[in-house]
């Protein structure tokens, strides 16, 4: 088949799964998704723009946690906006909304804020919680679609988001809904980073283990440091030279002055490219690349890893005050799961 034939193949093969009616509804339900969020956005240039800042800041200025709780859809909705607060500096947990009522009530103290989920605002369960917000005086901010609901009437602070069609064919499954209350979460949770100046060190602190942790381990948490370092002094033949980047194993050696500061560095490419009868003699600072890439054990392993994959190379020497205090290799990251 030439290249004609199968492009019209292709072509043809496209133009089918397009056609599918799975395809078909698939589409219908990400414009009407986005639909939802558009209107969102409008909301928020209008009308929903100042109780968002009023929202924003009350939740920072909070001594308690931010209380998140909902029913049916919009409780799991609630439950991803706590994750994602607390683990972007607001402290927050979910609490189920009809264990509420049956003690957990004792989990909200004065000092929280309660951030309630409730798209018709009419939520029966959240009568309690609504109850005792008043009662001990808890700050209140609902997220719903009717602001004279009796949530909306109850609450200090009331997010209204627009109407919106759901995806559904019935209009009855919250779909676009959800999506919609989980992007106003993200936004009040991305604003109070913003306005925080929670840093992505900070974000490490919360996600330790799996691959963010890893992200944000630091340079001395991976490199080798001590005698683990290749190192030759500035003037040695280069014969020296390889004898110590052979016994190190890195493919690489650091080149040192005499106060011990690092001057340059020579690579397995610089030994190629140097290839000549005479390059066991030759002193190391003509062979040597002077001003090399380096890190610092402060910085984190993720930038060491662009720095890497940046220079394309496989080794950083790390550097404290021009001293190199280890090297750190890209098979080191891997084995960290950094890379």
């Amino acid at each position: 088949m030439d290249k004609r034939a199968k492009a019209d193949s292709a072509g043809a093969e496209k133009r089918e799964e397009a056609l599918h009616p799975s395809i078909a509804s698939a589409l219908r339900t990400l414009d009407i998704d986005r639909e939802g969020l558009a209107a969102l956005a409008a909301a928020m240039r209008d009308g929903l723009g100042r109780p968002f800042i009023a929202a924003v800041d009350k939740i920072r200025a909070a001594r308690g946690r931010v209380i998140v709780t909902g029913m049916g859809k919009s409780g799991h909705v609630a439950r991803k906006i706590a994750a994602t607060l607390a683990s972007t500096g607001t402290p927050a947990f979910f609490v189920h909304a009809a264990e509420a009522s049956h003690g957990d009530l004792g989990m909200v103290t004065s000092d929280d804020v309660m951030l309630m989920l409730s798209w018709s605002g009419e939520t029966e369960e959240l009568t309690d919680l609504i109850n005792y917000s008043r009662r001990f005086g808890i700050m209140l901010i609902a997220i719903t679609v009717n602001a004279e609901s009796t949530l909306g009437k109850a609450a200090d602070i009331v997010l209204a988001m627009p109407q919106a069609r759901e995806a559904c064919p019935h209009n009855l499954a919250p779909t676009t809904s959800s999506l919609m209350q989980l992007a106003l979460g993200d936004a009040l949770a991305i604003a109070l980073i913003e306005s925080r100046g929670f840093t992505a060190v900070d974000f490490g602190v919360f996600h330790p283990r799996g691959k963010l942790g890893a992200a944000f381990k630091f340079v001395r948490d991976v490199m080798h440091p001590g005698a683990a370092v290749p190192l030759i002094r500035y003037g040695a033949p280069m014969s020296e030279a390889i004898v110590e980047m052979s016994a190190k194993g890195f493919g690489c050696v650091a080149v040192t002055d005499a106060a011990g500061k690092l001057s340059g560095v020579i690579t397995d490419g610089d030994l190629r490219r140097h290839m000549r009868a005479d390059l066991l003699q030759m002193p190391v600072e003509k062979v040597m690349t002077a001003s090399p890439k380096t890190v610092r054990p402060d910085q984190l392993a993720g930038e060491a890893l662009q720095l890497l994959n940046a220079s394309k190379i496989t080794a950083l020497f790390v550097v404290d005050a021009g001293l190199p205090v280890g090297v750190v290799h890209f098979h080191d990251l891997l084995r960290a799961g950094v890379a």
